[in-house]
């Protein structure tokens, strides 16, 4: 850690909270709901998920007990940071007849207020980066995704519970958030290890009634890191498989997966990168406005590769092939990285449990670190 480092005891979590509300954010954080971890309103630390642990596998995801009172004791739920701001579905504008026969088209841009978000892992912190660069950084910036980034406070809470599921050690985005956050929390058995890495993070702490850090203090986050990093099981080959997957592409291993995938889309959804989506006109009953809006697609639907009258990927086979050949290989050329940051979602929710990094060792082997 290089930046200036504080403890934050536990008693005092709520501190935090109450800083972000008076700084004129609206808190989001992890909440049990439905048998699941996912982000919903943060009023209080007692809502937060205290004394909860969780299994993942493939094709498994329980919430039980831990025997700690932690609230950050788990890796993550199926939520990522990428519906708040890539929205699943909304109306990106309408067009009107007007009374001269004329369109007039009115932009319905989403309201902007500051969100502060407790919680993030350093997965989710990669994968924001990646959605910056395509919805921000290209020729055109997409003002829907940019309006609602424009306000956003992140806590991250660094991984000291690794779920069986995660591998981000092997693309090099955890269990340590590194970058790409404004606080950035530790969680030890007393408190909390917190780091700020913004501006408006350092003002937001300097409203907590923090404490000095003790030596112990970050030996013991160094450990539980480490301990963390060290038990993670799974990895990908290699971090650049563009050129194994791409030398692969009739490799039979395809149509094996493509036996067992039942093309539901669940890996995409879940998946905090990918980007995927379709858009619709749907018009007024009276034929005077229609409104046009975009929805998240999955490159597992038929829709996806249908151009004029032709589903280009008809089968199983070549729609995960395009998955995974995107994911983990053109995106190299595209935005300098793969597109998986480890996070083992699609592992979790995939309904016949498909692991991604067994698919990709069978296809490319091993592969030589760049």
């Amino acid at each position: 850690m290089t930046q200036a480092l504080s403890f934050l005891p536990r008693p005092r979590l709520q501190a935090l909270i109450d800083a972000l509300h008076a700084a004129g954010f609206r808190c989001i954080g992890p909440r049990v709901a439905e048998g699941v971890i996912a982000y919903d309103a943060l009023e209080e630390a007692a809502q937060l998920p205290w004394g909860v642990s969780e299994t993942q596998a493939p094709g498994h995801y329980r919430l039980g007990a831990s025997d700690t009172q932690r609230c950050f004791a788990w890796a993550n739920g199926p939520q990522a940071l990428k519906p708040l701001l890539f929205a699943p579905r909304e109306n990106l504008w309408r067009s009107r007849r007007a009374a001269d026969g004329g369109l007039r088209f009115e932009e319905t841009l989403p309201g902007s207020a500051p969100l502060a978000v407790i919680g993030v892992r350093p997965c989710d912190i990669a994968a924001l980066a990646l959605q910056d660069q395509h919805f921000l950084q290209q020729e055109v910036s997409d003002p829907y995704y940019a309006r609602r980034r424009r306000d956003l406070f992140l806590v991250a809470v660094n991984c000291t519970h690794p779920a069986a599921t995660c591998f981000c050690v092997s693309t090099g985005d955890g269990p340590r958030a590194s970058e790409g956050y404004d606080i950035a929390l530790t969680e030890l058995a007393d408190g909390y290890l917190l780091e700020a890495h913004s501006e408006r993070g350092r003002d937001i702490a300097a409203a907590l009634p923090l404490e000095t850090a003790a030596e112990a203090h970050i030996a013991a986050a160094d450990t539980a890191l480490q301990q963390a990093a060290e038990a993670q099981q799974r990895r990908l080959p290699g971090t650049d498989l563009q050129a194994p997957l791409f030398a692969n592409l009739n490799h039979p291993r395809w149509d094996e997966v493509a036996a067992r995938c039942l093309s539901c889309g669940n890996c995409t959804s879940v998946c905090p990168t990918c980007f995927c989506y379709s858009e619709h006109d749907a018009p007024a009953l009276d034929g005077g406005e229609v409104t046009h809006s975009r929805e998240w697609d999955s490159c597992f639907t038929q829709g996806h590769s249908y151009i004029h009258g032709i589903t280009i990927r008809a089968e199983t086979a070549p729609r995960y092939r395009q998955w995974l050949t995107h994911k983990l290989g053109s995106w190299h050329a595209q935005y300098g990285r793969s597109g998986c940051v480890g996070c083992g979602r699609c592992l979790t929710w995939c309904p016949v449990g498909i692991d991604l990094t067994e698919e990709a060792a069978a296809i490319c082997g091993e592969v030589a670190p760049p």
